[in-house]
Formats: structure tokens, sequence, C-alpha cells
């Protein structure tokens, strides 16, 4: 199986706008749809609440013509065209579909942030984490949503094996960004953040992109759009995962970052598993 996640940043801003980053960004689409993935994940879809109007409907009919899709957007009490997350999934695939609410802090169930997939043999599922926000205002709640999410997985994991994907938004170890010494304070590395992953990790979890590759530095998945030089001098973050229950760990082929370009924000990542 092929699969590929991606915090899209806008999936509407990339479907109507001409705008250059949209450019860019439908031409990463087209790049991932060369792909036929099985599954494609995407997160930070920005619609409105009663989702794809009819011209997303239409544009996604054309660029992914053997697919089905599924979404989950922000509604009420939760703020209006925030988060969000689908899947497109192959015509010949018919996963059951769910939409948890997992008793997160605050309107955190209702940011439209996780989708599952279950299929005969396992769950695909995808998450866009709650950030932890400027002055790290929300981060209390942010460690209220980890420790819901990782009973989710587990509640999962225990009835058959668990692909999960998506914006974690934590930087793990220090190897996963570029600078780990100015970052001990900042969303995404906090020492509480990077707590709840290891707690993610041991409750039953790989990391795919470390167990093929090892301790390879300076791989990243996002890199500031406000700061003009980080794409090109490769100052990122590596904060999308795709994890696999440990169990299945061995059957992971390929898990690596797609190439964007110029494009910065986050990048799509890609997983192989013999399922």
């Amino acid at each position: 199986m092929l699969l590929i996640s991606w915090n899209i940043d806008s999936l509407n801003a990339a479907l109507t706008s001409d705008s250059a980053r949209a450019q860019k960004t439908r031409h990463v689409l087209t790049q991932i749809a060369e792909k036929e993935p099985d599954i494609l994940a995407i997160q930070e879809t920005k619609l409105r609440a009663t989702g794809p109007t009819k011209k997303h409907a239409e544009i996604l009919q054309e660029m992914f013509p053997d697919y089905d899709y599924v979404w989950r957007s922000s509604e009420e009490p939760a703020r209006k065209g925030y988060a969000g997350t689908m899947y497109l999934y192959k015509k010949s695939l018919k996963p059951e579909v769910s939409y948890p609410k997992i008793g997160a802090p605050d309107t955190m169930d209702f940011e439209g942030r996780i989708i599952t997939l279950e299929f005969p043999e396992y769950f695909v599922t995808q998450v866009y984490t709650p950030n932890a926000g400027g002055e790290l205002k929300r981060l209390s709640d942010r460690q209220g949503w980890d420790k819901k999410y990782i009973e989710y997985l587990q509640e999962l994991d225990v009835q058959k094996p668990v692909l999960a994907s998506g914006d974690y938004n934590v930087a793990h170890e220090e190897i996963d960004l570029k600078h780990p010494e100015n970052n001990h304070h900042s969303a995404g590395f906090t020492d509480e953040e990077r707590a709840d992953f290891t707690e993610l990790l041991a409750a039953g979890f790989t990391d795919s992109f470390r167990k093929i590759h090892g301790n390879i530095p300076e791989v990243y998945s996002w890199w500031a759009q406000r700061i003009r030089t980080a794409k090109a001098n490769n100052s990122g973050w590596r904060i999308d995962y795709w994890l696999t229950s440990n169990r299945i760990a061995d059957k992971i082929k390929k898990s690596e970052m797609m190439d964007t370009g110029e494009r910065a924000d986050h990048c799509p990542i890609v997983l192989e598993i013999e399922l």
C-alpha cells in the first residue's frame, strides 16, 4: 500500500485561488495524483462546516477521478473555516468511516481534527493536532488533547493494527528541528509536548521515518512561510509523522518526505507498507 499525508494549509485556497502559492500547492497535488496513492490524508482543509463546495468537488473529481473522499470540518462551537481533515481513497477500497470525539478540552472535538478509516485487517487514522499557540496559551489544553488521543489510538490498537498519520505539531527530539537550542520554550518543542509524544510511542507505536532512516539529520517536514530564507536554508522542523503499531513496523518499506521545491510550510509525507 502507498499512503500519503499532507497538511495542505487550506484546501479551499489550493483549489480556488490563483495566487502564486495556490499554484504551487496545486502542482504538489498533481504530483501526488501521479503517484496514485491508495489513500491520501489531508489536514488543515479550512473548509466550511458544510464541506466541499460544488466547485471543490468538480476540481477534486478532475484531479482524482478514481477516488472517493470523506471530510470533516470545524463546526460550532468551534471557529468556522478552521482546521479540518479529509481522506481521498481509491474507489476499490470500501472502508468504514468514523469521526471520533475523544473527550478533548475546550472546542477541540469540534474542530474536525480526526477521521478514521476501518478496513478488515487494520485501521488508518489521521490527526491534525492542536497547536499550543502563541505564548503557549493553549499548552494545557494541548496536553489534555494528547492524553485523550493516546487513549484513542490504544483503543484502536487493541482491535487491530493501526496506521496513524498527520500533523502532530511536535518535533520529538533535538534532531527533528534545525535550531533546538533556541526553541525549548516554543510551541511544538516544549518539554511537555515532547514528553507526550514519547508517551504515545511508548503506548505501542513506531515512528516509521526513524525506523527506516535511523538518526539521519536535517530532514524536515515543515518550514516557516513567514521566514523567507527558511526553506532555502533548510531551517525546518519534522512535525508530520506516519506511525504504525509496533507489531507491523517490520512491514514498512518506505517512509519519506516529498520534495515541494520552493514551496514552504508542510510537505507531504509518504508511507509504503506491505499489508
